[in-house]
């Protein structure tokens, strides 16, 4: 919690002595419109992810076991926990730096270089640095891929809102379903799967990296052309 402080401070810091903003220039302080974003992209984005998951269960023929008893209080505190941890990376690759590259670069450049920053971040936050080539250039493509939609989403939003309920409930979702640290197999637990062959695999997983994000672009331009009042900047 003090971490994600710091970058707050830091943050309003850059926009104050840089931009001549405040911290709400992220569309980070919560009001109606930025909390109606915050659950558009939750309700969005978990569909989306168990679409995906499904898919994956189909083609790989992956067998699950219910993990039972579901505790509940380790659901509330994997929220919690990949709240912060989504926050923080926001704040990082699609917070203040973001808006100033923006305004001074343009807005094509900086989230390019922000995609690219937070897919080269994933490689080592994966600990993959000295893994296979093969392996590091596809989790900078579906990672990198992720933090451009999401940069994108805040570059037309004017607020970290949605792509924040994005990347939360992408996250959050996942654990239900798979390992990961410190939460995960929250309530499903794999039981078995088939493999498919090595080229298959290579096309199934670009499949599976890429369409979550994909699906959110096509979203997010098809609710920018509505102009809901959401997304006025007055409003905002």
């Amino acid at each position: 919690m003090l971490g994600l402080l710091v970058i707050i401070v830091i943050s309003w810091v850059l926009l104050h002595f840089i931009e001549g903003k405040n911290i709400n220039a992220l569309g980070i302080v919560p009001n109606a419109n930025h909390m109606i974003q915050f659950l558009i992209g939750i309700l969005f984005i978990i569909p989306i992810t168990l679409s995906m998951i499904f898919i994956e269960s189909k083609v790989m023929t992956i067998d699950w076991e219910l993990n039972s008893p579901i505790k509940y209080d380790l659901i509330f505190d994997s929220f919690i926990y990949h709240l912060r941890s989504a926050l923080t990376e926001d704040l990082i690759f699609r917070g203040a730096i973001l808006y100033i590259l923006i305004n001074r670069i343009g807005a094509k450049w900086a989230i390019l270089i922000s995609a690219i920053c937070f897919g080269i971040y994933h490689v080592f936050s994966y600990g993959l640095s000295a893994d296979r080539v093969i392996l590091i250039l596809y989790v900078i493509l579906v990672t990198g891929f992720s933090g451009y939609v999401w940069a994108y989403t805040f570059h037309r939003t004017k607020s970290i809102m949605m792509p924040l309920g994005f990347h939360l409930g992408f996250n959050l979702v996942m654990t239900f379903f798979f390992a990961s640290q410190p939460y995960g197999q929250l309530i499903f637990v794999e039981i078995s799967r088939m493999g498919l062959s090595e080229w298959n695999e290579l096309y199934f997983s670009l499949f599976k990296g890429l369409f979550p994000s994909i699906a959110t672009l096509v979203f997010v331009k098809w609710l920018l052309r509505l102009e809901l009042r959401i997304f006025q900047p007055g409003n905002n």
